[in-house]
């Protein structure tokens, strides 16, 4: 079975088209930012296809509640995606409009949704819920979803059949998961993908008592805070660039200082994931810092000898996988279809 993939980013658009072996035969990557998909640039892509897939399988960032799993699209599907847009409004909407250009473009051919929040569906109560108003929470759904989920399901695949892992996905998003026996017991991100870790240009925590002061002292609105804390902070807010290979090349205090805050706050989220799993077997790195940049996973396991990384040969397992959420996808599609996967011969 030929899957197409759809992944609908933050900028981009991705599209890859992968045999029943998961060998790729195609792939093109669209500029996407803010603005809407082009339907029209969409279909010109896919007019390049080498094969006619068989489905197509596309990232959702939010499933909610309800969504814990692959879900074949139908109209139904589609209205209760687009009423979960209030709770991911940056990032749903691409979804939704890669949807509608994909199904435009290949009208014959069945799609599924497969989630970025579904692999946090396990995640137990006492990580999962905020301590804040039980009719908070009832009435609007309050709790922490996480996300990276396609990406943390895909890298701990990578670790084999180690039992306790935490998975690095470090890219201009970032966020950690502790997976125990392939199941998401705990991650940094939580009702937003705002929480966790400082990331390219997002805050990731921050003490809400000083948003609120910001607010009520400083008259900072909530669409100033909303664009300050999603765009302006992060790396960006403390040294000017989002680019963590430019603050590399730098030796200046604003640069020395990003990094600095980046790693304390990857090391503790690390630590505390650990916990969450009561020990650490694997040790996973992955998305585009995570991947090619061996003096941050450096800095990162130099404080995290007492978990046995980088210890003895028996000890905690450091690897650096390439991100394939393009795979996860797959699996999760011909599962949903009760396809095997072919394997090479």
């Amino acid at each position: 079975m030929r899957v197409l993939v759809a992944n609908a980013g933050s900028s981009s658009l991705k599209l890859s088209l992968l045999d029943s072996d998961d060998s790729q035969l195609w792939e093109c990557e669209l500029d996407a930012p803010r603005a809407r998909i082009e339907a029209e640039r969409v279909a010109a892509a896919l007019a390049e296809l080498p094969a006619s897939p068989d489905v197509v399988g596309h990232r959702i960032v939010h499933g909610g509640e309800r969504f814990r799993e692959a879900v074949i699209i139908d109209a139904d599907v589609e209205e209760e995606l687009r009423e979960l847009s209030v709770l991911a409004p940056l990032q749903q909407p691409k979804s939704l409009a890669a949807i509608e250009a994909v199904r435009g473009a290949l009208p014959q051919i069945r799609a599924a949704a497969c989630f970025d929040t579904a692999f946090h569906a396990t995640l137990p109560p006492s990580a999962a819920t905020y301590a804040l108003p039980r009719e908070w929470r009832a009435r609007c759904g309050i709790r922490r979803y996480g996300f990276h989920g396609l990406s943390h399901a895909s890298a701990a695949r990578a670790a084999g059949g180690a039992s306790r892992v935490v998975t690095c996905h470090l890219g201009a998003g970032a966020s950690l998961c502790a997976v125990l026996d392939g199941r998401s017991v705990d991650t940094t991100m939580g009702f937003t993908p705002l929480e966790g870790l400082v990331m390219a240009t997002r805050s990731g925590s921050v003490d809400p008592g000083l948003l609120l002061w910001l607010q009520q002292q400083e008259g900072v609105s909530s669409d100033e805070m909303a664009q300050a804390l999603e765009h302006e902070s992060g790396l960006l807010g403390l040294a000017g660039t989002a680019d963590m290979r430019e603050l590399l090349a730098r030796d200046d205090d604003d640069a020395r200082l990003a990094i600095d805050v980046y790693v304390h706050r990857l090391r503790a989220g690390i630590g505390a994931m650990a916990a969450a799993l009561g020990g650490l077997d694997a040790l996973v790195f992955t998305g585009g810092v995570g991947e090619n940049s061996a003096r941050i996973r450096e800095l990162a396991c130099e404080g995290l000898s007492h978990l046995g990384v980088g210890g003895a040969e028996d000890g905690v397992r450091v690897l650096v996988v390439r991100a394939r959420e393009d795979l996860e996808i797959a699996r999760q599609v011909r599962a949903l279809l009760g396809v095997q996967r072919l394997e090479h011969l």
